[in-house]
C-alpha cells in the first residue's frame, strides 16, 4: 500500500467518525488583522479541470457554516517563509532567485486531485502522487537554506500532507450534515500538470485567503 492510500483509508475512517467541525478563522499565533506571510503554493489560475471539479463538490456543499473557496483561492500550501514584517527585501529577493534555481532543476509534473473528504476544519481534496510534491517543496526549503541556513528554515520536513481545500468551516458545529452531503456525492478526481510554484503574499483578514503573487518559479518542460 503507498503512503497516499493509506493516507486516505485512515483519512476516510477518522471522516466517518468526525463529530463536530471547528471554525478555521481562529487567529493562529502571530496572525493579526493588516499582517500578512510570505509562503510558497501551488495556484491553479486558469487550470480548467481543477476549478470544474471543485465546481461541482462546492454544488453540494452549500452550507451556511462552510465558506467556500472561491476559483482564484485555489491553492495547494508548499512552505512557509515568514511575516512579512520579519523578512527583509535582500533576503526575500536572495530566496526567489536561489529558489528560481532549484525548480528550475525539477521537471513538471502530473497530479491527481481528489476524491473529497474533511477534517475538523476543512474540506479537502487529496493529492496523489506525492513524492513530486514533496520533491518540489524540497527544493524551496533548499532554497531558504541557501539564504538563512538549514536551522532557519521555517516548519518541518516532515509531516508534509498534500491538499487542496475546497471550503473552509466557518463555526464551530455539528458535522453531521456534512457527512451526510459528502457521503452522498459520488467520488470524483481529475489529473492536473503542475507547471510552477509561486511565492506570495497572503493575507487572511477578511476569512478568506486572498494573496499578491511575488514571484513564480517554473519548472522544466
Amino acid at each position: 500500500m503507498t503512503r497516499e492510500q493509506w493516507h486516505v483509508d485512515t483519512r476516510r475512517e477518522a471522516f466517518a467518525r468526525l463529530e463536530r467541525m471547528r471554525d478555521h478563522w481562529w487567529w493562529r499565533p502571530g496572525w493579526k488583522i493588516g499582517r500578512s506571510f510570505y509562503t510558497f503554493h501551488i495556484t491553479f489560475d486558469g487550470a480548467s479541470e481543477v476549478i470544474d471539479l471543485v465546481g461541482r463538490y462546492q454544488q453540494a456543499l452549500t452550507l451556511p457554516t462552510l465558506d467556500l473557496v472561491p476559483a482564484e483561492g485555489l491553492h495547494l500550501t508548499m512552505q512557509g517563509v515568514g511575516f512579512t514584517d520579519e523578512v527583509t527585501r535582500v533576503d526575500l529577493d536572495g530566496i526567489i532567485i536561489a529558489a528560481q534555481a532549484h525548480c528550475a532543476r525539477l521537471t513538471s509534473f502530473a497530479v491527481t486531485l481528489g476524491p473529497a473528504d474533511a477534517d475538523p476544519e476543512a474540506v479537502m481534496l487529496q493529492v496523489a502522487p506525492w513524492q513530486p510534491v514533496e520533491e518540489l517543496r524540497a527544493a524551496v526549503r533548499a532554497a531558504i537554506a541557501d539564504v538563512w541556513g538549514d536551522s532557519r528554515v521555517p516548519e518541518t520536513a516532515d509531516g508534509f500532507t498534500p491538499h487542496v481545500s475546497v471550503a473552509y468551516s466557518g463555526a464551530d458545529t455539528s458535522a453531521v450534515l456534512l457527512r451526510q452531503r459528502l457521503s452522498g456525492i459520488e467520488p470524483m478526481s481529475v489529473t492536473t500538470t503542475v507547471r510552477a510554484v509561486q511565492l506570495i503574499e497572503l493575507n487572511r483578514d477578511q476569512r478568506a485567503y486572498r494573496w499578491t503573487t511575488i514571484a513564480t518559479m517554473p519548472l522544466r518542460g
